[in-house]
């Protein structure tokens, strides 16, 4: 991959992909009533990637209802590269991190919100430094929250930490970037286990390591998340999960028993 940014943000038929490309990298986004951030994330995204690398955006649409639909069709339409999963109802972000996960094409996921807070430049360096291991997951250098949210995030990130017994320097941070056939092995069955991801791919094996990122003030729209559900959610549920998972070793494998029978 070469990842040197695109010059021109603006698209051309010729840039965009034909369908039967393979793609390299796919940028999966949950979407809830994010209208205004939308054109300006395809545009960075353009502007770092460019034509450069085959990449796709799959945008999640986890019922929409300030027109944010409306806005990811009309991308989709300018831009093949741009695709549309639209849920009937909110099913929260886990569940839109998953499905949009499990839509992708490209061999590396990078997940990210769409509310321009996480920047795409910070993508190509966490790629290179991908090297050997499985997930590269951010942590934000400095976070453009108020106080009340970081002293809450920090907290947050502790009692996760001690819970999980897991040491991920930033469990709110959704700049990864992923291996797809290890991320599509994470359990992300029930809600809130999306910031969970890091430690779960740690629980079945992979190698996952960290980078700074930067994070940006909220330009548009409202935040979805208040202060107190950061917490508790889904603890119990995570080490529940990592005291039944159970790793085989195989000393035979399945075609070498077969060939000797």
């Amino acid at each position: 991959m070469s990842f040197s940014p695109e010059t021109s943000t603006t698209p051309r038929a010729s840039r965009a992909l034909a369908a039967t490309e393979q793609v390299e990298l796919s940028l999966v986004a949950p979407v809830y009533d994010e209208r205004d951030n939308l054109e300006p994330l395809y545009q960075r995204v353009l502007e770092v990637f460019g034509s450069r690398v085959r990449w796709e955006l799959v945008l999640v649409d986890d019922g929409s209802t300030d027109g944010s639909t409306e806005v990811m069709r009309a991308l989709a339409q300018r831009d093949r590269r741009v695709r549309c999963v639209v849920f009937a109802h909110n099913c929260g972000q886990t569940t839109a991190m998953r499905v949009g996960i499990h839509s992708s094409r490209g061999p590396l996921i990078a997940t990210l919100d769409a509310d321009m807070r996480n920047d795409p430049r910070d993508l190509p360096a966490m790629i290179e430094k991908l090297g050997s291991h499985d997930a590269v997951v951010g942590y934000r250098l400095k976070c453009n929250d108020n106080f009340v949210r970081r002293v809450s995030s920090k907290v947050a990130n502790a009692i996760r930490n001690w819970f999980s017994g897991d040491t991920i320097r930033d469990t709110g941070c959704s700049l990864n970037v992923f291996r797809a056939h290890a991320i599509r092995e994470a359990p992300l069955h029930f809600e809130g286990m999306h910031r969970f991801m890091p430690t779960l791919l740690r629980y079945y094996g992979f190698s996952v390591i960290e980078h700074g990122v930067s994070h940006h003030p909220r330009r548009a729209g409202a935040s979805k998340y208040g202060v107190l559900n950061r917490a508790f959610r889904d603890l119990l549920a995570v080490r529940w999960m990592r005291s039944r998972i159970r790793r085989v070793t195989l000393v035979t494998p399945p075609e070498d028993s077969e060939r000797q029978s």
